[in-house]
């Protein structure tokens, strides 16, 4: 077991293999992620209850919710792959943690304004210092901190290094998003989904959340794939692989 973990370890590193095994899982994660969303979002719009507090205003939970779990996870896979730059000096795990910044930025923004929509009609206002509010507000301004450094040093190396660095530090922010609500007094509601207590939501509320919330991942990792694809061929670009791919009638299309 260990060694076929180390030996995939190994085989990650290279430019070459993971760009030839994520042409593989690409549709494996885009498919299903469309079908998700699409019926996540037509399920949760079109057929799930109204809330009985809220009514429909509830409903953008089913983007809110998602985009915000995800934004903190991509904060912390970044951070991740940062640490394993840092420590193993592996160029692919910077590509990725590269690639990962500005996906994991567009999610927190757009769980940032849909909770500003949710908050209007139910709390009366579009914005307040809410600790959950100003923390992710925080996560937002670290993405953009990672991806400044990512591209300002002189070297990329250097650059890889200090987006890093950054984003470890960063990842003090994350209990402090994930508990505000706990710790201080906010408007912000307590979590909508744990993994210690029964979720509160009725189930044909809860389904198409959990299908949203899998879309949202799916479509993460498709992008994260697209990306970092990218970055490979362009990194890569005077390789002979590379250059035979380009060649071929599929590298062509």
């Amino acid at each position: 077991m260990w060694e076929a973990l180390k030996r995939l370890y190994h085989r990650m590193g290279s430019p070459k293999w993971f760009y030839e095994i994520s042409t593989r899982w690409l549709p494996w994660f885009a498919i299903p992620a469309g079908l998700c969303l699409i019926v996540g979002t037509v399920w949760g719009l079109a057929f799930a209850p109204a809330d009985y507090q809220q009514g429909n205003s509830f409903r953008i939970i089913y983007i809110h919710v998602p985009a915000a779990l995800l934004a903190q996870s991509a904060f912390a896979m970044m951070a991740m792959a940062g640490a394993v730059f840092l420590i193993w000096r592996m160029k692919m795990a910077a590509w990725v943690a590269a690639s990962i910044a500005p996906i994991g930025a567009s999610f927190c923004f757009l769980a940032l304004i849909t909770g500003a929509i949710w908050g209007k009609p139910t709390w009366g206002t579009w914005w307040v210092w809410d600790a959950r509010l100003t923390s992710m507000l925080l996560l937002l301004f670290l993405y953009f901190g990672v991806m400044a450094l990512q591209q300002a040093m002189d070297t990329e190396d250097n650059s890889a290094k200090a987006g890093a660095i950054l984003s470890l530090v960063g990842l003090v922010n994350i209990p402090i998003i994930k508990y505000s609500v706990d710790w201080w007094n906010t408007l912000h509601q307590p979590a909508t989904l744990t993994l210690t207590e029964k979720p509160a939501m009725a189930t044909e509320m809860l389904i198409p959340l959990l299908i949203m919330i899998a879309g949202f991942y799916l479509l993460f990792a498709t992008l994260v794939f697209l990306r970092t694809r990218n970055k490979i061929l362009w990194h890569e670009r005077k390789k002979s692989w590379v250059n035979k791919l380009i060649q071929t009638p599929a590298g062509r299309s």
